[in-house]
């Protein structure tokens, strides 16, 4: 049994070819790191209290949370139209972001920059973005002296098989700058778990809300802006003030942020 999980949701996609479009330049992974007994613990009962409070579900068909739909207001999230509701919603959730314990990692990579530097040697993007988030995962358990493992968001069959075998080659083979013994003596599998969220993963769904506002903190801080001024950028101030991974000395960048290429 694992001490903890690494949970992997993404942002943007790894298509080389559509990086000259603007709304299409970056790829972003958010791994969120959590106690494995915590989970079942403290963050389940936790997130399944907050949907019961603020939407009508049944058990046989539990309302799973994606950003996207809370965004857009779509069943079952319909009552978030309502703007007292959405406030109440809001800030309860941004408590209990606060609240629960965990770490965050995101890799953001600019595809365009990618592709111009290294014309003939071309990581794919999502596979590049995910070796150097696991280098700090296995770094930071070996530090603790913890083993763990990791669970992405499904991406499809022929994806997730493509996702599955390199990361079997990274634990197999280890990176430039970490070696195969710290993969083998700190991951509890050689075998990356992938599952659909519709699977009421709490893990999963927690990773999904953070994951745009934390890659919209990066690229901002990348491009020395400030955070913006709404409900992503309260959720990017509270991941900087106290959730993204971060050196010995509080560092955040090169730890909990990383910018590729």
């Amino acid at each position: 049994m694992p001490d903890c999980r690494l949970y992997i949701d993404e942002v943007g996609n790894s298509d080389l070819g559509a990086s000259e479009n603007e709304n299409h330049r970056y790829l972003s992974l958010t791994g969120v790191i959590i106690r494995h007994e915590y989970v079942s613990d403290t963050v389940h009962p936790l997130l399944e209290a907050l949907k019961t409070k603020h939407f009508t579900s049944h058990p046989d068909d539990p309302i799973i949370l994606h950003r996207k739909e809370l965004v857009n207001k779509k069943y079952p999230f319909s009552s978030l139209r309502d703007k007292e509701n959405e406030m109440k919603f809001n800030d309860d959730l941004l408590v209990l972001l606060g609240k629960l314990e965990y770490k965050v990692i995101t890799i953001v990579i600019d595809k365009l920059e990618h592709k111009q530097i290294y014309s003939r040697w071309l990581f794919d993007p999502y596979h590049y973005c995910l070796a150097v988030m696991l280098e700090r995962f296995v770094r930071d358990l070996e530090l603790n002296t913890l083993v763990g493992d990791v669970l992405a968001e499904s991406r499809g069959g022929k994806e997730d098989r493509r996702l599955k075998d390199s990361f079997q080659r990274l634990v197999q083979q280890g990176t430039e700058y970490v070696s195969r013994d710290v993969f083998t003596a700190t991951l509890s599998s050689g075998q990356l778990k992938v599952k659909p969220k519709q699977f009421n993963i709490s893990g999963l769904q927690l990773a999904d809300i953070i994951a745009h506002p934390s890659y919209k903190c990066t690229l901002h801080r990348r491009q020395k802006k400030s955070l913006p001024d709404n409900f992503g950028g309260k959720i990017a101030q509270l991941l900087e003030k106290s959730k993204y991974h971060r050196s010995p000395s509080g560092v955040i960048d090169g730890w909990g942020r990383k910018w590729l290429p």
